[in-house]
């Protein structure tokens, strides 16, 4: 048996689970606090863009699919940058936490779940049943792919953000400020 077509499969099947994978850890976090991981903005800022670039490079030969692309990956960007600045930071003497905008990544993280349980459902991500070992999969569509661009230029740049921030809060410490009673008049 040859192994023709057998990576394009794999590759969906990576993508899927990544996107699995993001949208339980962004379930499992989104509804509160978050402490801010050395690791993951890492990752995020790692596994996204490279994956845009393999997407880039599948879809130069399709005008539409690389406008659709780079199209969502601005409005990702665009999402991000507001999604950080709805997100509540905390600086506390043991570690740095922050409350994202749920509705937003779990959005995304939806809508692009959708589209690729649809795209199973109509037969055209991965092939049902025996198909020839050298037809690969088709292609994304400039659907999946403005939608794959929104969420990845989203997470991105809040993986960005997020980095910056720690990089702002160990560069000027917060002075420790001292706790003021509240007056009877304040709530």
């Amino acid at each position: 048996m040859s192994g023709h077509g057998q990576p394009s499969m794999l590759v969906s099947l990576l993508i899927v689970a990544l996107i699995l994978w993001r949208l339980y850890s962004r379930f499992r976090r989104s509804v509160g606090r978050q402490k801010l991981s050395k690791v993951r903005p890492w990752i995020t800022v790692s596994v996204f863009p490279l994956l845009t670039a393999s997407f880039i490079a599948a879809s130069i030969g399709n005008p539409m699919a690389l406008l659709a692309l780079l199209g969502g990956a601005a409005v990702g960007v665009g999402l991000g940058i507001y999604g950080l600045r709805v997100t509540r930071f905390e600086v506390t003497p043991t570690a740095l936490y922050y409350t994202p905008s749920a509705h937003l990544g779990i959005g995304l993280s939806l809508l692009l779940v959708a589209r690729i349980g649809y795209r199973f459902v109509q037969g055209g991500l991965l092939p049902i049943g025996p198909t020839p070992v050298a037809a690969p999969p088709p292609p994304p569509t400039p659907i999946t792919l403005l939608i794959f661009g929104a969420l990845a230029g989203y997470y991105t740049t809040y993986a960005i953000g997020l980095l910056r921030w720690r990089h702002s809060v160990a560069a000027n410490p917060p002075v420790a400020q001292p706790i003021e009673p509240q007056s009877a008049s304040e709530g």
